[in-house]
């Protein structure tokens, strides 16, 4: 399954479309360039998908998306598994 997951931007990278995101603890870079006329800055949540940013959340909408997630069992518990073994460059 591939599911679009809610994470809070920690840190915005050297490179304009590139920041560093906490998803339920698990850290990893993403691709923020499709949200260039968004001003994303740390403390944003973005829904991610496939190591893309595709739209900034607010963080209620985040907190239900994520409670939802949990609930659906180990198909998010691999979804998490997965972004944490990816990478971006």
């Amino acid at each position: 399954m591939c599911l679009g997951i809610p994470g809070e931007v920690i840190e915005l990278l050297d490179r304009n479309d590139l920041a560093k995101v906490d998803v339920s603890g698990v850290r990893r870079s993403i691709n923020i360039g499709l949200l260039e006329n968004e001003n994303v800055q740390p403390g944003d949540w973005v829904l991610i998908h496939v190591g893309f940013a595709l739209s900034k959340i607010d963080e209620d909408e985040a907190a239900a998306a994520l409670a939802f997630l949990e609930g659906v069992g180990q198909s998010y518990t691999d979804e998490l598994d997965a972004l944490a073994q990816s990478s971006i460059d």
